[in-house]
Parts: structure tokens; sequence; C-alpha cells
């Protein structure tokens, strides 16, 4: 995984210890990041008590949104694809009192699969 995995829209795993220090302004007391990944410029982060997704807009990526979504909170998920290894794939999650549902785009199916068990292991 690199700078190409990341290019081709796979989500690479970032070090947990280097998002904690980035991340520690919003997190709680007694909230660790578990697991990471960056999708070009967006994240997923997984703490042991929410799932953050953090979206960056514009062309210089300057302005960012960080939304929360407590485990508890995740009606359901899914991974939508032509496969279990396809080129386009897209990360799926109904979250309670959304009429519409949060939807992530990967243009490399392989690793949402990463993506997809951590999301399970705190979900269900």
């Amino acid at each position: 995984m690199g700078l190409f995995d990341a290019l081709m829209g796979n989500a690479s795993e970032v070090s947990s210890h280097k998002v904690a220090g980035e991340f520690a302004p919003i997190l709680i007391q007694g909230e660790e990041v578990v697991k990471s990944f960056r999708l070009i410029r967006d994240m997923f982060v997984f703490t042991n008590k929410r799932l953050i997704l953090v979206d960056k807009q514009g062309l210089t990526g300057s302005k960012v949104d960080f939304h929360t979504i407590p485990y508890k909170s995740i009606n359901h998920f899914s991974k939508r694809s032509n496969g279990l290894l396809d080129l386009d794939a897209e990360l799926i999650i109904w979250v309670k009192g959304s009429d519409a549902p949060l939807i992530k785009e990967f243009r490399k199916g392989e690793n949402i699969n990463d993506v997809y068990k951590v999301l399970s292991t705190y979900v269900l």
C-alpha cells in the first residue's frame, strides 16, 4: 500500500498512534483510536467508542468535515460490489434517525473488505 493505492481509491491503513495524536483534541477521556484507513483525502477512524468519517472538501482540502457515528446508532451496513475483488465498490451505512444512508465509494474493492471487517467488529 502507498501512494499508488491511495490514488487508485484503495483504503490504506494509517498508524493508529499517528492518528491518535492528530485527533487528540476531539477524543473524549478513555477513547482510543483502534484502526484508521485513508481513502485519498478522506479517512475512516475507528475508536473504541465511535466511527469518525473525515471528509476533506474543496481543491485544497482546507475545509474538513468530522462526522461522528456512535456504533450503537448504526442500524445496518452493506458492501456493494460485483464480487469480492472488483474494481468499484461502495460501503453503505444506515444510521438511526437518518432517511438516507451514508455512501462511501471505493475505486478498488479489495481493501473495502478491511474497512468492512473493522466495522463488523464494532457494530455486531
